[in-house]
């Protein structure tokens, strides 16, 4: 048989009877915001009537207790982030000081929705309440939760619409070739008085600096202990200057006077996350935007430079030797192994990198940095001891190599060629528009119209990058002739001389050390 539910009502007047034995609630502990903005047109136009008008209200509430009326005076409310007042507040209420916060309304509590949002859900996660008087509004009410997700509808709007119009003012700037600088890390310049990046001397000779020594040899790594050695604060104002500083400030077209605008871009208005820009969005290139702290040449030079250490596979961690000590045998890189770094029988030795790679190991033997370092110095002695043979055959190759009458003879032709191309192909289209060729000839035309341009771009940039080569080549021998005019006979080794001096050193099978000098 099924049992018969039994529903007993409890009275109220049970409910006090039974809660009477129960100790009396201690007072809710209240707290008040008032703001003050220039823009005010509220009940309290004066930021004084807001502190009398809340600290009469609140100590009149025989169940309240005043925390403390928090004030900002004179502060926009579009955020959060330099208003004391506001903040103090807020850590008081997390930290359990108060129960409730009273303010005027929304738009004086914080215009900027994302904040407001944010505020209310960390203080209803700790049981503070927030009661905004204009609207009527407690938030732990079935109208808060409204107005929680009415807020976070209005937050995420506003914030697709502030990140969409911030992506257009940029976007403007960019096309109006208006550059900005990260003035406080970027190193060597500061904002004129016209709005525009103007040289800081002291830190420029830093820069040019860095682009010496790259270009004299030294790994960013290596130019970082230089520059900490030397006490040069980094673009952070800091002792230590990390290799990838220095490998940006190499890298940083601005430091030529150019400026390529728009390489990152914001991919999430949520998140604020950005990204490089790999050619979603256009990118713009101004030429001669700011005054250059290193010429055009010298930029370029180091690209070259920075391109041919890549394709070498250059070794970052290997100091001086990195790069330069190639496998006679299958023609890799030696890379720099460390023996027993542990304990005392600790040995630095450089071994091909691909000995083990390739079924049968190479037969070429490592090498200890104390034998490469013996082996440059017999070397360079040999060609001190001829050095005014090696001198005058330098100075004939540097002139050669400063001959570049060919190539540009070559960029030229190739250029009017493009051209001739390029009208070809836009009287093509037109012809085409007009209906005075057929679809069939049209598309076979075009296709061999574009073949030529692509092929005679290919020639084009072929020839530019012989001539970079060239350039490159030349900068290497006009620095060895240099050191080597001015050194005499050495007894040590010279890292400085060494990056000017040699161009690779090829370990043999029989374990012999072949120096090629620049």
């Amino acid at each position: 048989m099924e049992a018969i539910k039994k529903v007993t009502k409890i009275d109220r007047a049970v409910v006090a009877k039974a809660s009477a034995h129960q100790p009396i609630a201690s007072l809710r502990r209240v707290a008040a915001y008032a703001r003050v903005s220039t823009d005010s047109d509220e009940q309290f136009t004066s930021f004084e009537a807001q502190v009398d008008y809340y600290t009469r209200q609140i100590t009149a509430n025989a169940d309240w207790a005043l925390v403390e009326v928090y004030t900002d005076e004179g502060i926009s409310g579009t955020n959060t982030k330099k208003r004391d007042g506001f903040n103090r507040m807020i850590a008081d209420a997390l930290s359990g000081k108060i129960d409730l916060i009273i303010t005027k309304s929304i738009s004086r509590f914080a215009r900027n929705t994302v904040d407001t949002l944010t505020a209310v859900r960390q203080l209803k996660e700790k049981g503070v309440e927030v009661y905004f008087e204009k609207e009527n509004i407690y938030t732990m009410d079935s109208k808060g939760e409204l107005l929680i997700t009415i807020m976070s509808s209005l937050a995420q709007e506003e914030s697709r619409s502030i990140s969409e119009n911030v992506a257009w003012g940029k976007r403007a700037k960019c096309e109006e070739g208006k550059v900005y600088l990260p003035y406080k890390q970027f190193l060597g310049y500061e904002k004129g008085p016209d709005g525009q990046p103007q040289i800081v001397e002291e830190q420029a000779k830093t820069v040019r600096l860095i682009y010496s020594l790259f270009l004299e040899g030294l790994m960013p790594s290596g130019i970082a202990k230089r520059l900490e050695a030397m006490g040069i604060l980094s673009p952070a104002g800091k002792q230590r200057w990390q290799t990838s500083t220095v490998e940006s400030i190499l890298r940083n077209e601005k430091y030529k006077g150019d400026a390529l605008l728009q390489k990152t871009f914001c991919v999430d208005f949520l998140t604020k996350k950005m990204k490089r820009n790999e050619g979603e969005l256009p990118q713009y290139y101004v030429e001669q935007s700011h005054p250059a702290i290193v010429s055009p040449e010298v930029f370029d030079e180091v690209q070259q430079e920075l391109k041919r250490r890549r394709e070498a596979r250059y070794v970052g961690r290997g100091g001086c030797f990195s790069s330069k000590i190639v496998c006679g045998e299958c023609g890799s890189y030696y890379g720099r192994k460390v023996w027993h770094s542990n304990d005392k029988y600790r040995t630095v030795i450089w071994r091909c990198q691909h000995k083990y790679e390739n079924g049968e190991p190479c037969k070429t033997p490592h090498v200890t940095e104390d034998q490469i370092k013996a082996a440059f110095v017999a070397e360079m002695n040999r060609v001190i001891a001829n050095k005014e043979q090696v001198l005058s055959d330098i100075g004939m190759l540097i002139e050669t190599l400063t001959t570049t009458h060919e190539l540009e003879d070559k960029e030229s032709a190739a250029g009017m060629e493009l051209k001739d191309v390029s009208a070809s192909m836009h009287k093509l289209v037109d012809d085409y528009a007009r209906a005075l060729i057929e679809q069939n000839v049209y598309d076979d035309r075009y296709a061999e119209l574009l073949a030529q341009s692509r092929t005679l771009e290919e020639r084009i940039a072929e020839i530019g990058e012989q001539r970079e080569q060239r350039k490159a080549r030349k900068r290497e021998l006009d620095s060895f002739y240099k050191v080597l005019k001015a050194t005499g006979p050495i007894v040590e080794f010279d890292e400085e001389l060494w990056n000017v001096a040699v161009e690779k050193i090829i370990v043999q099978t029989d374990g012999k050390l072949q120096i090629k000098n620049r």
